[in-house]
């Protein structure tokens, strides 16, 4: 994961804000190697306003191997990679001080490949959660949408909680002024 200039990703490359507690790194370049296929993919994607995600602006494919799949070659599929890359791009602040460092949402990832931890997940579902709620709804919202995901699913998955839930806070949360930039056209209509 990179800068379009050339510099590592950080939560420092973030200088956009999107909703009200996400940073976003306008632009990045992230790279795939297939071994298997002996196929490199690079692509480059620009964050879109009027569509609330990122946008793929480059893709090249590189033979990186003698053998390698023509096929794979002639096909590039740059969703996957632009999965991968969007946390990476992705930044919060886990301290409410101003001065408190952004941290990118890779870095939250837990082991199992969840975004939020088990802990806080369980702490957000619980009544009267609501500001925690809509934060943590941002946080899995945006992290889908950016990348072209489905939302509700996503949500679902790392809360333990029903689609129809998922949807549900979605609507709300974007009410209470959260999710402002970000939109997703994938899967169900999430009220925006």
């Amino acid at each position: 994961m990179k800068t379009p200039d050339g510099k590592t990703m950080s939560a420092d490359a973030a200088s956009q804000s999107v909703g009200s507690a996400l940073r976003i790194a306008p632009a990045f370049v992230a790279t795939a190697i297939d071994e298997s296929t002996g196929v490199e993919t690079t692509i480059e994607a620009h964050y879109s306003a009027g569509r609330g995600r990122y946008v793929i602006t480059t893709i090249v494919n590189r033979a990186i191997a003698e053998d390698f799949n023509e096929d794979r070659l002639k096909h590039a599929a740059p969703q996957a990679i632009l999965q991968v890359a969007i946390p990476h791009c992705v930044a919060l602040q886990l301290d409410e001080d101003p001065g408190a460092p952004w941290t990118t949402v890779a870095d939250l990832t837990t082991a199992e490949g969840r975004i939020i931890p088990p802990w806080m997940a369980q702490a957000v579902v619980k009544r009267g959660m609501k500001d925690e709620r809509w934060e943590v709804i941002e946080i899995l919202y945006g992290t889908a949408a950016l990348a072209d995901l489905p939302p509700v699913k996503l949500i679902a998955l790392e809360l333990d909680v029903p689609e129809r839930t998922a949807s549900d806070w979605i609507q709300k949360a974007r009410a209470a002024g959260w999710l402002v930039g970000m939109t997703s056209n994938v899967g169900r209509p999430a009220g925006g």
